[in-house]
């Protein structure tokens, strides 16, 4: 998918871009785009503007910024590419998935198509990195578990853990300890008061494991495929399907 020759900040701004709306709908903006990459808004205004003079991204003033068919080509390009190279660290050189994100991120940069390619049939053609993020197929498609983030679900809801934010190593450390990984399952047994989080049962663990309580932050970087149904249940539309063509939301230029 990696058509043309770009530099290295190019392909970090539009994978950040892409990722960011990967499982929301709301767009990013020019200040949470200079949060994601840890930069000063100045350079995000400078780069935003590289970006739109060469096709990648459609951005007004003081509105938010959005990937053209070009840009989002070269985002899952990079993503394919990231997501592939965590699976292999981890699943062939033994790296733990919350030291796979800096390496990734350095090597996405210098290997060959061809590499990644081989890479991708070494493992399997695998669909999801160890974090549950969906690995691009060669042609950009994508296969998300239509899924809900934790703090979306209600009390009696249950379901597998199918993608965790690998955002912070440190939280993914504490989940780790705690035995919550991808496809545990759990039980949200209550909503804890006043925001402070949501306690839950993993239905895999020990019988004397006892309720674990999950604080807000911990809460909105775990997401959930339902194992059913439940009575009263208030949960609405799901997070992804079983195949998408992300391109079909991608602005043309």
């Amino acid at each position: 998918m990696k058509q043309t020759a770009t530099s290295s900040s190019i392909e970090d701004y539009v994978k950040v871009i892409y990722a960011y709306t990967e499982w929301q709908d709301k767009p990013i903006t020019s200040t949470a785009l200079a949060t994601r990459l840890g930069v000063a808004n100045s350079s995000v205004s400078e780069m935003v503007r590289k970006l739109k003079d060469q096709g990648l991204v459609d951005h007004q003033p003081y509105s938010p910024i959005h990937l053209t068919e070009r840009g989002l080509t070269l985002a899952l390009s990079m993503v394919r590419r990231h997501r592939l190279l965590e699976t292999y660290l981890v699943s062939e050189l033994g790296y733990t998935w919350d030291e796979v994100h800096d390496e990734a991120e350095q090597l996405e940069h210098a290997v060959s198509e061809h590499f990644i390619e081989r890479m991708s049939a070494k493992l399997g053609h695998p669909t999801r990195d160890p974090h549950g993020d969906p690995i691009p197929d060669p042609e950009g498609r994508i296969i998300m578990a239509p899924s809900h983030r934790l703090d979306e679900l209600d009390a009696g809801h249950s379901g597998r853990v199918s993608r965790i934010s690998d955002h912070d190593p440190e939280l993914l450390r504490y989940l780790e300890k705690h035995g919550i990984g991808l496809d545990t399952a759990l039980l949200v047994l209550r909503l804890l008061p006043f925001g402070a989080g949501i306690e839950v049962q993993r239905l895999s663990a020990p019988h004397d494991a006892g309720p674990l309580a999950l604080a807000h932050e911990v809460a909105i970087s775990l997401w959930l495929t339902s194992s059913g149904t439940h009575s009263d249940c208030s949960v609405q539309d799901l997070t992804g399907g079983s195949l998408m063509n992300p391109h079909s939301g991608a602005t043309n230029s």
